[in-house]
């Protein structure tokens, strides 16, 4: 047992602040939590999808500008004919013709280009709050991986403080067994308790690497050391008097109801198209065609070459009568899609609506925890205390300080962890209601030591 004396009896009353920087010592520069956002957002597979996605969406809406642009061909060909009459008469010969065109098309009057053409610049919006919807996403994810990193670690560091004061009881009951004070149980009582704590040290400790490879993975470097939270730190309040001043705000800015209300414009534009199936079209068109007929044409030989040349403009027209009913039912078709849309715009403010109310009500509870948690660790501290004397003047036996200690422990386990839900949960409630920007990891950033 000197392996388990030779720990510093005194970690156990170690404060908060020096447990966590001695969870934090030998771990390098340390990076805090705005740096590893942003090498995250450098790295992230899911985010960089979603910007690649942005970008094509881009050059999709650019396409939409052609339907309503000039179209220019440039055209030319050269074919060989040969005439025969039967019975075969001196009539008969060989011939060729080359032709040569510019030809070009001006839509004047094309209803369902246009609505097509707004319809892309639409989809671009969509791709623009999707990918804002990504970065929010990829801020609370990264966020929430540096929070268990330093929960992990806190608890690892909290274990081994567990496990010397375990020790330093163990070797005490050992002590007083020899002497006579004390029986055989309270050394069976520390020998089981200390097992115990070795057990939950390999499990922490495991968790703790498993939480830095998930986090690692995230911004693609190896060897990180998050920056731990100040124990000064003081959590902020909820924002807002009540929920639904939040609600309020993700009616008019989050991603997935900005999604939804212009998918419905798209749907309505989808209607457009398909009452253009019965409107007149309109083109203007600009021509010039060269043809040059070589040893004749298809009306008569020839003794010398002879060209063709044609210039034209004009203005086409062209007026539906009769498609097969198909006009009318893709018309049926897309005001059902409209619908659609409308009833799943409906579904996205009520999803928007509960998923904000439970967010703001979860971090609520969340500060309120933290405070019994605070009150709960001076209690724990007290109770050891009070336990620890009581063993030594014989009212207390040895299970009573094992007991106290683990829920001293368990408590500023659970406290740490509190503390970092309330950060985290401050960023889903404004992820929730579709406010959230990087630039609200600024004032958690604030709040770790430097």
């Amino acid at each position: 047992m000197q392996h388990q004396r030779s720990t510093p009896p005194l970690f156990k009353r170690l404060p908060l602040a020096v447990l966590v920087s001695l969870a934090c010592a030998g771990t390098g520069q340390a990076q805090s939590l705005v740096e590893m956002y942003e090498m995250a957002k450098t790295h992230d597979a899911v985010y960089q999808s979603a910007k690649s996605q942005f970008l094509a969406n881009q050059a999709k809406a650019d396409q939409g500008k052609a339907a309503l642009l000039p179209t220019v061909n440039l055209n030319g060909g050269v074919t060989r004919s040969n005439r025969e009459i039967s019975p075969q008469t001196s009539s008969d010969y060989g011939y060729t013709t080359r032709t040569t065109g510019l030809n070009a098309s001006q839509p004047l009057y094309r209803p369902a280009n246009l609505a097509a053409y707004q319809q892309s610049q639409k989809a671009l919006d969509i791709a623009q709050f999707s990918l804002k919807q990504a970065e929010q996403d990829l801020i609370v994810r990264t966020t929430q991986a540096y929070f268990e990193v330093l929960a992990a670690q806190q608890s690892l560091t909290f274990v081994q403080a567990q496990k010397a004061a375990v020790a330093e009881q163990l070797a005490s009951a050992k002590r007083n067994f020899e002497v006579g004070t004390s029986t055989i149980t309270d050394t069976r009582e520390a020998q089981a308790r200390y097992d115990l704590v070795i057990a939950q040290e390999i499990a922490a400790d495991n968790d703790l690497r498993v939480k830095k490879v998930a986090l690692e993975l995230l911004v693609g470097k190896s060897g990180i050391a998050p920056l731990s939270l100040s124990a000064q730190a003081k959590l902020p309040p909820v924002a807002g008097a009540h929920a639904e001043e939040w609600i309020a705000q993700g009616e008019q800015s989050h991603p997935a109801l900005q999604q939804a209300r212009i998918n419905l414009d798209i749907a309505k534009l989808e209607t457009s198209k398909a009452e253009a199936g019965h409107k007149p079209t309109v083109d203007f068109t600009l021509g010039y065609n060269i043809q040059k007929n070589i040893g004749g044409t298809s009306i008569a030989a020839l003794s010398a070459n002879n060209q063709i040349t044609i210039a034209s403009a004009g203005i086409t027209a062209n007026m539906p009568i009769f498609a097969g009913f198909a006009t009318q039912n893709r018309i049926r078709e897309t005001l059902a899609l409209e619908d659609k849309a409308r009833n799943d715009l409906e579904g996205a403010q009520r999803q928007v609506a509960q998923a904000t109310r439970v967010a703001y009500l979860g971090l609520q509870s969340g500060l309120g925890q933290v405070k019994a948690l605070e009150a709960a660790e001076v209690s724990s501290q007290a109770a050891l205390d009070a336990n620890k004397l009581g063993y030594q003047v014989g009212v207390r036996i040895n299970i009573d300080v094992l007991n106290s200690q683990s829920q001293l422990f368990q408590t500023k386990r659970d406290l740490a962890k509190a503390r970092y839900d309330v950060l985290l949960g401050q960023l889903k409630l404004r992820q929730a209601s579709g406010t959230l920007k990087a630039e609200d990891l600024q004032s958690i950033n604030a709040l770790l030591q430097k």
